[in-house]
């Protein structure tokens, strides 16, 4: 048994599917949106290539919020792959969360640090080693209700794409508080996305190249122990970005291959959306489990929705509009939920 399921007695995902010609788009012309967050008011922002965040407006009207706007490092429209995802050329915020003043906090894929931003642009950055050494491949932030900001790193190898075949488990997860910087729990197969249970007593872990998801235990503290997998040792993909929905479902992206999946309170994996093409999949597969994947085959696999699906986020006025993130793409599709998400920390905030 795994997460305590709600009071309701059938699944809502059972029988379940996203019918693709309900899914709509908002956004134009966005870069790497990796990361998408939604406010109670509609307002939704993604993470973006150029530095910041593309703020996306109810009515559909959009603004870059960035401190990098006059020099860009490395332009998302004119890189190429190699100088965009294998070399992270450049600021490349990944992951975001809000703070309690609904400032940015933001785990830089390309400057490898914890960063803060304000809705004007004004950037800080918090930390860009640990123990006397460099971060890594910072991937995502999470705040809890203390305030306290837990951060994944997903490798130390240089390029990252290294760890994909050595599978090298030098990932962590680290800790800023009232103390400083530490970190926390150590040992991960390409730490990604984190995420609280709604009583913050577990925290969940995406261990991408391991494809298996991790829970430890919160101590009062903010320290972690008990860990354990969650659910089935293998997904069957590459994990990437994941949420609860109230019923206590783990909606599940699979990178590279497209793939939308719900891990259920009894374990049983649900698919949700496939949007892999079945050639490059077992061209990607076969390569990874020989430990021979080249950023050529990675370039190759991908679906035609929302490319390198690397998120998702609910928001809407009922937390039942489901909003895919990904790292090629350039707008959010999204769609309706039969059942409502768990609310992140903001959702009351504001």
């Amino acid at each position: 048994m795994l997460a305590s399921p709600s009071l309701v007695k059938q699944n809502p995902l059972k029988n379940w599917q996203v019918n693709r010609a309900d899914i709509q788009h908002i956004g134009r012309d966005l870069q790497r949106p990796e990361c998408v967050l939604a406010e109670r008011d509609g307002t939704i922002w993604t993470a973006d290539a150029r530095g910041g965040v593309m703020r996306i407006n109810p009515d559909g009207t959009q603004q870059l919020v960035t401190p990098f706007v006059e020099n860009l490092a490395a332009d998302a429209t004119d890189a190429s792959f190699e100088t965009r995802y294998v070399q992270s050329v450049g600021s490349l915020p990944n992951g975001l969360c809000f703070d309690a003043q609904g400032n940015f906090i933001v785990a830089n894929w390309g400057t490898d640090a914890i960063e803060t931003m304000t809705r004007q642009g004004h950037l800080r950055t918090l930390c860009t080693d640990i123990d006397g050494q460099p971060l890594g491949k910072a991937n995502f932030p999470l705040r809890d209700s203390k305030g306290r900001i837990y951060f994944t790193v997903t490798t130390r190898e240089q390029p990252w794409t290294g760890q994909l075949n050595t599978k090298t488990a030098d990932g962590y997860i680290g800790l800023i508080d009232e103390h400083g910087v530490r970190m926390v729990a150590e040992g991960f197969c390409g730490t990604n996305e984190i995420r609280f249970d709604p009583r913050e007593e577990w925290l969940y872990v995406v261990e991408s190249t391991g494809w298996r998801i991790s829970r430890l235990r919160v101590l009062p503290n903010g320290s972690l122990t008990d860990r354990e997998v969650y659910g089935p040792d293998s997904l069957g993909g590459f994990p990437d970005g994941f949420a609860f929905d109230a019923f206590g479902n783990l909606w599940i992206t699979l990178i590279f291959t497209d793939e939308l999946i719900a891990l259920t309170p009894d374990g049983e994996i649900l698919t949700l959306l496939d949007d892999s093409n079945p050639d490059t999949k077992k061209r990607l597969f076969d390569h990874f489990h020989a430990g021979t994947l080249t950023p050529e085959i990675m370039g190759a696999t991908h679906g035609t929705l929302a490319p390198w699906m690397a998120s998702l986020t609910f928001g809407g006025p009922d937390l039942r509009t489901v909003y895919l993130g990904s790292l090629r793409g350039t707008s959010v599709p999204w769609f309706r939920s039969p059942v409502p998400g768990q609310p992140m920390i903001h959702w009351n905030e504001r």
